[in-house]
């Protein structure tokens, strides 16, 4: 499963930015799919997923100012971000998986990840 993540960019604190994640794997939307970053010089950590049933999870710094939502006919998932902040600032990765709900947040859950997208909020 190949895995195309796009949407990054610069944008000013306060500001919106929406992530995309495609993938043209027909079983796609079978797939829970996750959004996760690194920021420079820290660990990779865990945003949000969105399950195969469109069930989310979001980790508590980003409740209230992201969303994420799929499209399956689209082969989409996309992570709205709003009132971003400077420490958003990081390479986001979307991947892909089909962990129970209580194994989400773990990045070794995911089988496939997408190439990361660069977003970088100023302050």
């Amino acid at each position: 499963v190949q895995l195309q993540a796009s949407g990054g960019g610069l944008v000013q604190a306060g500001g919106s930015l929406r992530l995309s994640c495609t993938s043209s794997e027909r079983t796609f939307s079978r797939y829970s799919t996750a959004w996760f970053r690194q920021a420079p010089g820290k660990e990779r950590e865990f945003v949000a997923a969105v399950k195969w049933d469109s069930s989310t999870l979001y980790e508590d710094f980003v409740k209230g100012r992201f969303t994420i939502s799929r499209d399956n006919a689209k082969n989409l998932v996309y992570l709205q971000m709003n009132s971003l902040k400077p420490e958003d600032t990081a390479v986001y990765y979307c991947a892909v998986g089909r962990p129970i709900t209580s194994a989400l947040r773990p990045d070794t859950s995911y089988y496939y990840w997408g190439q990361g997208t660069l977003v970088t909020v100023s302050s």
